[in-house]
């Protein structure tokens, strides 16, 4: 499933606001996907961490289509390896990184953190800029 899919972030937003006040709270983005290779196997398989760019690059290495989970707010595609192996590929691009950045003004968080800012994402930061005044 997405890295962090949007139903399952607003139930533990909704959740840490009867604890904690909002404008405590920073609301925390991940900038990694998950490259699986399928089948899944509860307790055994173990995805690949990937950059959302190596993400983007994989799915234009092997000619296939990105798609977008209108549920979780997240792209994804499947591949097949060279070995025969078939993935599939989560990740953020900007609707997705977009549609969590805009739960900050609705919840009135006092801002965001990313994990991992060490994996540059050019789309992160122009629907930050997009949203917000950066300083």
């Amino acid at each position: 499933m997405a890295v962090s899919p949007l139903p399952q972030v607003r139930a533990v937003l909704d959740y840490a606001i009867t604890q904690i006040p909002s404008e405590k709270i920073i609301l925390g983005l991940s900038n990694y996907g998950y490259d699986w290779t399928l089948p899944f196997v509860a307790g055994e398989s173990k995805a690949q961490s990937i950059s959302n760019q190596q993400a983007i690059e994989l799915a234009i290495e092997y000619n296939v289509a990105i798609q977008y989970d209108e549920t979780a707010q997240a792209p994804f595609f499947h591949y097949t390896d060279r070995d025969g192996a078939i993935h599939e590929v989560w990740f953020d691009d900007a609707r997705s990184l977009s549609a969590r950045l805009r739960l900050i003004r609705e919840y009135g968080f006092r801002g965001a953190g990313i994990w991992n800012v060490t994996r540059p994402f050019s789309q992160l930061y122009l629907v930050m800029a997009s949203l917000y005044n950066l300083s």
